[in-house]
């Protein structure tokens, strides 16, 4: 099975997955925010990492 093979299984054709490990607050916060807001944490994260990225001059 390749790397992409597990994306294309579970019907990703735009997105990647990522597993990392978080803060413990920071995912509390993440998990309200989402809750509010009623944005999927994917997306949230989309533009987490996108403003992060504009910070540092590699967007």
């Amino acid at each position: 099975m390749t790397k992409n093979a597990g994306d294309k299984k579970r019907g990703l054709t735009t997105r990647k997955t990522l597993s990392n490990a978080i803060d413990k607050e920071l995912h509390e916060n993440l998990d309200k925010l989402a809750k509010e807001t009623r944005i999927p944490k994917s997306k949230l994260l989309d533009e987490a990492i996108e403003l992060l990225l504009i910070k540092h001059g590699k967007m």
